[in-house]
C-alpha cells in the first residue's frame, strides 16, 4: 500500500502547490492533534485551519476534510466514538480522496469519510508544510495501515 500512497500523493500534488506557512502548519496541526487523541485541540486547530484555507476546487476538499475531522474530534471529545456521518465529501470533492468506493461496497460510510479526511489532510500537510515534514513522516505507517484496510475493497489483493 506504500506504492498506492505514493501514487495518491503524485496524483494530488499538482492541485496543492502550496499554502502560506501558517495555513500549511494549521493543516498539519489539525492532523497531528487528532492523531494524538487531543480532540479539543483538534477542534480548535481545524477551526483555525478552516479560516485560513480559501474556498475553491481542491481547497474545498481540504476544507471538507477539516470539517469531517473537526466533527469527529468534537464527538470523541464528548466520548462518542461512532464516526460522524453528517458531513461527507461531495462527488466533486471525492476526486481528491484516496479511497473511492461505490456506495454498495461501503460497509461503514462514516469511517470511510473520516479515513479519507485524515489521509487527505495528512498528504496535503506533507506536501505543503516542510516545517512539519519530519513529524508527519513519523505517522506515515498509520496512513499506510488505513489504506491497507481498504485493499480488498479496492481490488488490490
Amino acid at each position: 500500500m506504500e506504492r498506492f500512497l505514493e501514487a495518491y500523493i503524485e496524483r494530488i500534488r499538482p492541485s496543492f502547490p502550496g499554502y502560506p506557512g501558517e495555513t500549511a502548519h494549521g493543516i498539519a496541526s489539525s492532523f497531528l492533534a487528532f492523531r494524538y487523541g487531543l480532540y479539543a485541540n483538534a477542534v480548535r486547530e481545524c477551526t483555525k485551519a478552516l479560516s485560513l484555507v480559501p474556498p475553491g476546487s481542491a481547497n474545498d476538499a481540504v476544507r471538507k476534510a477539516l470539517e469531517i475531522i473537526r466533527a469527529n474530534a468534537r464527538d470523541r471529545d464528548n466520548s462518542q466514538v461512532t464516526p460522524d456521518m453528517d458531513i461527507a465529501f461531495t462527488e466533486a470533492e471525492k476526486e481528491y480522496t484516496a479511497v473511492s468506493l461505490p456506495a454498495d461496497h461501503t460497509e461503514d460510510p462514516g469511517s470511510l469519510s473520516l479515513d479519507n479526511a485524515l489521509i487527505l489532510v495528512y498528504v496535503v500537510a506533507l506536501l505543503t508544510s516542510p516545517d512539519d515534514e519530519e513529524t508527519l513522516g513519523e505517522h506515515r505507517k498509520m496512513i499506510v495501515r488505513l489504506l491497507t484496510d481498504y485493499k480488498k475493497a479496492l481490488g488490490l489483493e
